[in-house]
Parts: structure tokens; sequence; C-alpha cells
């Protein structure tokens, strides 16, 4: 009987993924410092991104940060093409808080390394297409 109770616990304890959905890991460091929370939106929309105001997104997770590392992981996503935004959001109202045109708080996107004037983020170079199990890292510029 106690084995019985026991196989009940453990699976009911665990869920495992959908056939045919996949998580999505997603990584932050070199974060500046460990104020506030890292914002990790995700978008499956060319017509959502960038979303500057956060209120276009697929899905939103905030995590803690710890030793200027933060992440996430977003479950049971169809597979297709998203892209995602992060804020190091340092006094945690959800919004990026900016000086002139520029933010004043840590941003990053999917496969950029930096942004500018001519480096824009969109949705096509920010795209990731998920198929599997994915863990991505992405950068967190400060301006």
């Amino acid at each position: 009987m106690v084995g019985l109770l026991w196989g009940v616990f453990l699976f009911s304890s665990f869920s495992l993924p959908e056939k045919g959905k996949y998580s999505l890991t997603i990584e932050a460091d070199n974060l500046r410092n460990s104020k506030g929370i890292v914002q990790f939106a995700l978008y499956n929309s060319p017509n959502s991104f960038p979303d500057e105001n956060y209120k276009n997104y697929y899905r939103k997770l905030t995590a803690k940060i710890e030793d200027g590392f933060s992440f996430v992981t977003f479950e049971n996503l169809p597979s297709g093409k998203y892209a995602v935004h992060i804020l190091h959001d340092e006094d945690e109202n959800g919004k990026i808080k900016k000086g002139l045109m520029l933010p004043k708080e840590g941003v990053g996107f999917s496969n950029y390394e930096s942004i500018g004037i001519f480096n824009n983020p969109n949705f096509t170079d920010a795209g990731i297409i998920l198929k599997s199990d994915t863990t991505i890292r992405v950068n967190v510029i400060y301006m």
C-alpha cells in the first residue's frame, strides 16, 4: 500500500510536457547589479514586436537576480517562431525607465548583442525557431 501511495504521489507531483509542446529557458547574465527584477517577455507575432510598453506579449515572466544572473523557463510552448525582450527593471515598475530617448535600465533582445539607430530590433532578426526544448542567453544592454 505504501508503494502505491508513493507512486501516486510521485506521478502527481510532476507534470510531463504536452506532446508537441516545448520549454524555452532564457538566461540573462552580466546584469550590472542585483536591484529589482528581470522581466522576460515572449512574442509570437511580427506585429507585436518590439513592444516598448509590454502590452502585446504572448507570455511574460519575471525573476529575481542573484549574483548578476537571472533566468526563466516558459513551459508548454507550441513549436514556432518566438522573439524575446528582456528588461532589467531596477525600479520594479514594469516599464522601461528612459533618459533622453535612451533606456536607463538594461534591455535585451534575442539574437542581438547591441542595439542602436541602425540596429533596431525586429521580429525577423530576433526570431528563434522552437522545435525542441531550448535554452538561450540574451545579452542585456545598458546605454
